[in-house]
Order: structure tokens, then C-alpha cells, then sequence
């Protein structure tokens, strides 16, 4: 194999390798939240680099499952939880 595409293979795989690492080191956070909306449930779990960004995730995702449209999202994601849990 010649140098330069051995060189660039090594190179792709250090960037992979860095890719991997920052991103499972910056979910410190984990949070499971359920919220209850126009009568129905939904429960999802997020991971963020703080907690305000984990918790506002998993507001969000679970909002996803029970509202419909922008209008009703923005008023889900105003309410509180239902519950949280954190997990990390």
C-alpha cells in the first residue's frame, strides 16, 4: 500500500476516534420525563452535557408524542412534567 493513502487511512481513523470520544463524554446528564397532555401521556428519556439541556430534551421529545402541531407543542413544552427522574 502506498504511504500517502496509508497516512490517510490513520488520519480518518484518529478523526473517528475523537468523534466517538467527545460525543459519549459529553452526556453527563440523563433524564427520563413524562408529560401529560389533551389527555394523553407520553415518557421519554435525554442525555445533555447539563441539565437544564437534558431536562428541556426530554420535555421536548415527550411533548412530540402528544401534541399536534407547533401551537400545541409550544403549550406542552410550557407545562410541567408530569415526572421526572434522573438517571444520571
Amino acid at each position: 500500500m502506498k504511504k500517502p493513502v496509508l497516512i490517510g487511512i490513520l488520519l480518518f481513523a484518529a478523526l473517528i476516534a475523537l468523534i466517538a470520544y467527545s460525543s459519549l463524554g459529553m452526556a453527563s446528564h440523563r433524564v427520563e420525563v413524562c408529560m401529560e397532555f389533551n389527555g394523553g401521556k407520553s415518557c421519554r428519556t435525554a442525555s445533555g452535557s447539563t441539565e437544564a439541556f437534558a431536562l428541556r430534551t426530554a420535555i421536548s421529545n415527550a411533548c412530540a408524542g402528544v401534541a399536534s402541531g407547533v401551537t400545541d407543542s409550544i403549550a406542552c413544552e410550557q407545562k410541567a412534567p408530569s415526572k421526572v427522574n434522573w438517571l444520571k
